[in-house]
């Protein structure tokens, strides 16, 4: 018996030992770095171009790097980023050579986007977006527009302290959350004849709502969207704009009972365009209104969540 504790007391030390020395690996380590590759790409500026590539960057790059202090995208603090990813400060994007990214080539933008890797190797952590999906015209445009003169994008000084994150980030960059590889084949733009695939690029490709609309951003799969456990179905625990108060997202699939089944089109139209829901009370933050879609937009990201299974999934946004 007593030889048995034994065993036991030294097997449980040694597992102790191994949990302590990977634990230190990991916050010692911290986000993991990647090799590098040159892309020879460059980003023709259009005046066609650049409206596009505003457009899509003021529903992803600006509500994360725009400083209201600055008036810039010299980055910020991401107050309602949770408590568990750590310490979140966006980073300056203007065309400053030394603290934003106007010493950049188009093809270092490009790898950053489609991969998450920047120039120097490091990992961008997952509450950074990645555009893996989207098309090779979309991504120039955006990279088109972060070349333009738009006062938002005027070289400033103004830089943050470097980010902290947290010990579950650095787990999750570890054995969960990689780089995406850089594509080798086109990607294309999608058939707007086909409305439901149109909105799904829309949705997922393009602005990730999925990312928050689904259970959780741990269990997001942001290599094949539509495994995101409860993929739609909301729950996600956000949190307001000064990061005070848990704010859990909506369920966007048909149910009729937990999600949006029952809406009509003018009722989703008005909550995604114009931040106001069918029961009069305005969304709730860090939902925005998504002013810059069109209505045929906003129908086709409707007309897709109806193919997807409706979840019975209650959410209490209390």
């Amino acid at each position: 018996m007593k030889k048995a504790l034994k065993v036991i007391l030294i097997v449980l030390s040694v597992v102790v030992v191994i949990v302590i020395g990977f634990a230190s690996f990991i916050g010692i380590r911290g986000i993991p770095t990647y090799p590098t590759q040159k892309i020879n790409l460059t980003a023709t500026a259009t005046p066609e171009r650049v409206q596009r590539g505003k457009k899509l960057a003021s529903m992803l790059c600006v509500k994360c790097h725009m400083d209201p202090a600055t008036g810039k995208l010299t980055g910020k603090h991401m107050m309602d980023v949770p408590k568990e990813f750590g310490e979140v400060n966006s980073r300056n994007i203007t065309h400053d050579t030394e603290v934003g990214i106007g010493g950049w080539t188009d093809g270092e933008i490009a790898f950053l986007l489609r991969t998450g890797i920047k120039r120097d190797g490091k990992y961008a952590p997952p509450y950074m977006s990645k555009l893996a999906h989207v098309s090779d015209e979309d991504l120039l445009s955006i990279i088109a527009w972060l070349r333009s003169d738009d006062p938002m994008l005027v070289a400033s000084k103004t830089e943050l302290p470097p980010p902290q994150p947290s010990f579950l980030v650095k787990f999750l960059c570890l054995v969960a959350f990689k780089p995406f590889d850089y594509p080798t084949a086109a990607i294309r733009q999608p058939d707007k004849t086909n409305e439901a695939a149109w909105g799904k690029y829309i949705a997922n490709s393009t602005y990730e709502c999925y990312a928050c609309h689904s259970a959780d951003f741990k269990t997001d799969n942001f290599f094949d969207p539509e495994k995101s456990v409860g993929y739609y179905g909301g729950g996600n625990p956000t949190l307001n704009e000064d990061g005070t108060k848990p704010v859990r997202t909506a369920n966007l699939t048909m149910d009729k009972e937990c999600g949006i089944g029952n809406w009509t089109f003018e009722d989703f139209l008005t909550t995604v365009k114009y931040g106001k829901r069918p029961n009069g009370e305005p969304i709730k933050y860090p939902m925005e209104p998504y002013s810059g879609l069109d209505s045929a937009e906003v129908h086709a990201i409707f007309t897709y969540l109806k193919t997807i299974p409706p979840l019975h999934n209650k959410v209490d946004r209390n």
